[in-house]
């Protein structure tokens, strides 16, 4: 599955995730990995993205790992 959100160090994002802290939905979806990372100058265009990934079909998502990976 896919997991999205937005925060200021995806490191200790990852970690606090795969030690079980953190969203309910990853709590039972471990390991956690990241597959995908984009940056943005301030905290509201950051959550702007999320919402409008979160509204993307899988396959979109899929895409933009996919893309990703390439680069």
């Amino acid at each position: 599955t896919f997991y999205t959100g937005w925060t200021t160090d995806p490191e200790r994002r990852v970690a606090r995730h795969n030690k079980g802290v953190g969203a309910k939905y990853t709590s039972t979806r471990r390991p956690v990995k990241l597959v995908y990372l984009e940056t943005h100058p301030n905290r509201t265009e950051a959550m702007k993205r999320e919402l409008a990934i979160k509204k993307m079909k899988r396959m979109q998502k899929s895409k933009l790992v996919e893309g990703y990976k390439g680069k």
